[in-house]
């Protein structure tokens, strides 16, 4: 079961279906193909696609990346209907997810049905998926602001009808992480097919949530690049797999090709036209960074004391910032040696000292250090 040691989660990227979602996403064909071609060569074990009954282009697409040849299931995502279904067998696809909204508010607006008519209506697309060897998985859309016993039936009847998985879906961003893991420890109680979850970020919680979930028993993950996605997005897959790196480095360093995720999230920003966050997990622009001055001191000694995850794993580096009002004489002593120079103990304080002052005025960079620094010796 997954949360337990040696049976590790997997995950669904969702970049291709939740990221089409996404407020600035306009994927043309190319597109879709760069992206599933970079996801599976990162790795990930499913990639999860727009259902090919949204349009005549999205059948078009799933067809083709559905023939890439790609280790990655390519699956998609689909209304529980004997019409998306037949699109997604006619569209050569491995996997289908069916989805019905199961929270009062939802089956209100949505679909107007009640629990029981749920369960009656899964039948007929589980069944036609199943026949037609789709890996089948039905989720609960609004998990949860559902009753947890309307979930429980309807996850039962889906497990009677076969499906691989079912899935529990935080549709609107609402829960905590607690509530997540007493969820799908209920769930995890009531079936025995693989479990997945689906979250979205809209309180800032989707990675924690997932986590949360497959310490409960999930087994799949949804994620998508830089958690794209409607409205906020989702779980990102960068975040989500520092997560699980800082838990088990070994196992996800032999699962995933992490040096190539600075680039897969390269291109997903560019193709969407977004810039990759500041403090975006291992890849952002400042994840590396290191600037105050007993920091420096300890990273100086050693680089795990105030990093978890190295580096080098993903194909960054890291910047010790010298050049500020916070620095030390240690950082100082650093760039010293680095140039060939060497400063006693009176003289390294007074340096040391000098590059404060100056920073007081505006963070200084390399060269105005090495400058400062040259300054110094000639007098």
């Amino acid at each position: 079961m997954a949360g337990e040691k040696g049976s590790p989660c997997r995950l669904i990227d969702t970049t291709l279906r939740e990221g089409e979602q996404f407020a600035r996403a306009s994927f043309r064909t190319e597109d879709k193909i760069a992206i599933a071609r970079a996801l599976d060569a990162f790795g990930v074990e499913h990639l999860e696609l727009t259902s090919p009954a949204a349009s005549p282009q999205s059948q078009r697409d799933a067809q083709r990346i559905a023939t890439l040849g790609l280790e990655a299931k390519v699956i998609t995502h689909a209304r529980c209907v004997v019409d998306d279904v037949k699109a997604a067998i006619d569209a050569g696809v491995h996997g289908i997810g069916l989805l019905f909204a199961t929270s009062r508010i939802l089956r209100e607006a949505s679909h107007g049905r009640s629990i029981q008519q749920i369960i009656d209506a899964m039948g007929p697309p589980i069944e036609l998926a199943l026949a037609a060897g789709l890996e089948t998985r039905f989720s609960a859309e609004d998990a949860f602001r559902s009753e947890e016993a309307d979930l429980v039936a309807v996850y039962r009847a889906a497990e009677r009808l076969g499906v691989h998985r079912v899935g529990a879906a935080d549709t609107v961003g609402i829960a905590t992480p607690r509530q997540v893991y007493a969820l799908f420890h209920q769930i995890r109680r009531n079936v025995r097919c693989d479990l997945g979850f689906h979250g979205h970020n809209d309180t800032g919680c989707a990675i924690a949530n997932a986590w949360e979930a497959v310490t409960a028993g999930a087994t799949h993950v949804d994620v998508s690049v830089l958690g794209i996605g409607e409205r906020v997005g989702i779980t990102s897959l960068g975040g989500f797999i520092a997560r699980m790196y800082s838990l088990d480095p070994q196992g996800v360093s032999e699962r995933y090709r992490l040096g190539n995720l600075r680039e897969l999230e390269r291109l997903v920003a560019r193709i969407t036209g977004v810039e990759i966050p500041f403090n975006n997990p291992l890849t952002g622009e400042t994840a590396y960074s290191h600037k105050a001055g007993m920091h420096l001191k300890a990273m100086l000694a050693n680089p795990g004391s105030y990093e978890i995850i190295p580096p080098e794993v993903f194909g960054v580096t890291r910047k010790l910032i010298v050049g500020s009002r916070l620095t030390g004489k240690h950082a100082v002593a650093y760039r010293a040696r680095e140039m060939g120079l060497t400063f006693g103990e009176s003289e390294l304080r007074a340096i040391t000292a000098r590059i404060k002052e100056l920073a007081d005025n505006g963070q200084l960079d390399e060269a105005e250090i090495d400058k400062a620094l040259r300054e110094w010796v000639t007098g």
